[in-house]
């Protein structure tokens, strides 16, 4: 006969069993979140929600996966840009190791100035300076040379303050909300004021993004044949800027597709949200990574040399970009290496 022990006793192997069910499953859904460098706060259940409207069939607001475009922006976006940009501190290198064949940089600006370390006279030497350096150093040799000089560096060079080479001073939230978007339909672009071909040699091994979905700045190139060779030869002439204004028009000649995600950090992605975000009627995101935390990298608005935000933070409480606060909104900034 069944007694009313037997019961009992079932009863509580059932709610062990289901006890131990429970805890096995526990990492498996702790494992199953796909952005966990992110702080359960708005921005994180903003991209989620995004996410799922538009890869849902059965939502109002699906997009077909060949529609499914997300752009960023890269320095301050996707690493680190203070105290200042990564390829200008490669144009310093190529100064000091070009120099040698160059004697009157010396007494020449900006050169003399990229010479002796003076970072302020170089930021007075604005973007006229700064073309002046990138012309000097990036140009006179083919596309191939360039590559392989990237290539050195950028496997050697370290951060001055963090001693650690620039591709581990990528964002860990970014890297996996690059991964979560493509696990779900979408194709993810670099849409950077950067040089096209300063990127290209390393992007895809560090972001997961192929070369040809990498756009930025460009100097002009011409093919020649050396020794029976084909090549592209770098010239010391400025051929596209994919910064503010130009970045939607980049987008425009490089994608053809307006995306329907942009990400970015600073004025100079302004028209890249606007373009992507305030046209048509599919359901768009924007968001901007805000800089809030000096303790695990640095802090920086409105008043600064290298990523200004001011417009553009401006502009995100009017159409109502996501705007995320790094200090309270990601978990961890970089990656555990």
């Amino acid at each position: 006969m069944f007694s009313a022990y037997n019961f009992f006793q079932l009863a509580r192997r059932a709610t062990a069993g289901a006890a131990i069910y429970l805890l096995a499953l526990a990492p498996l859904h702790a494992q199953s979140d796909p952005l966990p460098s992110w702080n359960d706060t708005a921005p994180k259940a903003a991209i989620v929600a995004f996410v799922e409207k538009v890869t849902m069939e059965s939502s109002p607001d699906f997009v077909p996966e060949s529609e499914r475009i997300a752009v960023f922006d890269n320095d301050g976006t996707l690493w680190v840009e203070h105290p200042a940009y990564t390829q200008f501190a490669f144009a310093l290198d190529r100064v000091k190791a070009e120099a040698p064949a160059h004697p009157e940089w010396k007494d020449t600006q900006p050169f003399k100035a990229a010479l002796e370390g003076d970072m302020k006279a170089l930021a007075a030497a604005g973007e006229k300076g700064l073309v002046e350096l990138i012309m000097a150093t990036h140009a006179g040799m083919t596309s191939d040379e360039f590559q392989k000089v990237v290539s050195d560096w950028i496997a050697t060079a370290r951060d001055p303050r963090f001693e650690k080479p620039y591709t581990e001073l990528v964002y860990q939230p970014m890297l996996e909300l690059l991964t979560y978007l493509r696990a779900n339909g979408f194709k993810t672009y670099i849409v950077s004021g950067g040089g096209i071909e300063f990127m290209r040699p390393w992007v895809e091994q560090v972001y997961g993004v192929p070369p040809e979905q990498v756009l930025g700045s460009s100097i002009k190139t011409q093919f020649e044949m050396r020794n029976g060779t084909p090549t592209l030869f770098r010239l010391p002439e400025v051929n596209f800027i994919d910064d503010k204004a130009g970045k939607p028009v980049g987008i425009n000649a490089h994608i053809g597709r307006r995306p329907i995600a942009a990400f970015g950090n600073s004025d100079g992605d302004l028209e890249m949200l606007q373009w992507t975000t305030l046209a048509g009627e599919t359901t768009r995101f924007g968001m901007i990574i805000h800089h809030t935390d000096a303790d695990r990298e640095y802090a920086y608005d409105r008043d600064t040399e290298f990523g200004r935000l001011d417009k553009a933070l401006d502009a995100a409480a009017i159409n109502k970009w996501t705007v995320v606060d790094m200090k309270a909104d990601w978990k961890q900034v970089f990656p555990d290496k």
